[in-house]
């Protein structure tokens, strides 16, 4: 029998409130709850949507978009700028301690290079979502450290930007190679924006302000997808097109966007959640939960690593180091992405599962990891913790 859809879309956010709820009285991050919640409802599990799940996966890409969108408010443009030229180690640091874990995995399976380059790609990338999330629920808005979590997404985006089309040429796509064409222009249009960033910030926050609520949250939601579709069209992901956009507002219209955003942001970043736990098969993520379980371990240990020496070069103190590399932890939408590349391409089949069941684990054990970092720190959800 075919649910109606507003059935369907009212008991999923309803399921979603009594999560943040459970999530607040336990003093835990609801991130995990959401994931776990979509895995409950994804194919194989308890009650799989039936009518809901186009729009779920549209709102997940809003839910992706405003959280990367918000967060950019927060920075301006000649601050990002400063930090990614000096971001040229933090990148190869990064690279050099995290891809190496999963293609090594991949080797030591048994499996063949290429799908150990698939599975080096699933290690390597943060999730840009729920460390966007866990920045602003943790109050690290403006932690000295946070701008260096923000370059190493935007440099893990731009390598994706490479990675992607390298790895469609090695799994054998026809048109894979055009693909490695777009890796320039998806480098140049993020120079560009941040270019024109750096010059008409104000300007364009004047032109974007109103006085009306309406008109105002209508201009930021529509200058936001459209950023995100731009760079998406240049092959770069619409993550860092919104991070971008929201990096290019500043004065009034960002001051105000913060307010208005926030509830919608909210709504549709749980729902991001619980659709990368849609996309998993439970019986899948059980059978590969072992050497997921090992994996995730080491993952987690280099990501931490990789946030504590590159807040260290930046000069940030032990308690700052230990905040950025607990909010790196959590792997996510581009790992699943990866993952779904090699599988229709008809690669190791054991690679999806195993890389569904790693990005679970560390999409889970990153919040709760954040979450009590900040503990031990002595900070507080929703206000700055020291530095």
């Amino acid at each position: 029998m075919r649910v109606p859809l507003l059935l369907e879309l009212g008991g999923i956010v309803l399921g979603l409130a009594v999560l943040a709820r459970l999530a607040g009285r336990l003093g835990l991050p609801a991130i995990p709850l959401y994931l776990l919640a979509g895995l409950a409802f994804g194919e194989g599990g308890l009650l799989p949507l039936v009518t809901a799940q186009a729009f779920v996966e549209a709102g997940a890409e809003v839910g992706l978009i405003l959280l990367l969108f918000t967060l950019g408010l927060e920075y301006s443009a000649a601050e990002l700028v400063s930090t990614l030229r000096s971001s040229f180690r933090i990148g190869v640091l990064n690279l050099a301690l995290n891809f190496p874990p999963g293609f090594l995995a991949g080797a030591a399976l048994g499996w063949d290079p290429v799908a150990a380059v698939a599975l080096g790609g699933v290690t390597y990338v943060t999730s840009s979502g729920i460390t966007a999330k866990l920045l602003q629920d943790l109050g690290r808005i403006g932690n000295r450290e946070t701008p260096v979590v923000l370059s190493l997404l935007v440099i893990e985006d731009l390598t994706m930007a490479l990675y992607l089309p390298v790895l469609g040429v090695l799994l054998g796509g026809v048109q894979a190679s055009g693909g490695l064409l777009w890796v320039p222009v998806a480098l140049a249009a993020v120079a560009g924006i941040l270019a024109l960033a750096l010059r008409v910030e104000v300007g364009l926050s004047r032109i974007i302000f109103s006085r009306s609520d309406e008109a105002l949250l209508l201009s930021l939601l529509g200058f936001a997808l459209l950023m995100a579709g731009i760079t998406q069209i240049t092959r770069a992901s619409a993550a860092v097109g919104a991070l971008l956009a929201g990096i290019v507002l500043s004065g009034p219209a960002a001051h105000n966007a913060r307010a208005l955003l926030a509830p919608l942001r909210d709504l549709f970043a749980a729902i991001f959640f619980a659709f990368i736990g849609l996309q998993s098969n439970p019986a899948a993520v059980v059978s590969a939960l072992g050497p997921a379980l090992l994996l995730g371990a080491v993952g987690a240990g280099t990501k931490f690593a990789t946030g504590w020496v590159a807040a260290g070069w930046a000069g940030i103190g032990r308690r700052g180091r230990s905040r950025a590399g607990g909010v790196l932890i959590a792997r996510g939408e581009f790992s699943l992405a990866i993952a779904g590349l090699a599988a229709a391409a008809g690669v190791e089949p054991g690679l999806a599962p195993l890389a569904v069941a790693y990005v679970l684990v560390l999409a889970v054990t990153g919040p709760v990891t954040a979450r009590l970092g900040q503990r031990a720190a002595g900070g507080r959800p929703g206000r700055p913790a020291a530095p």
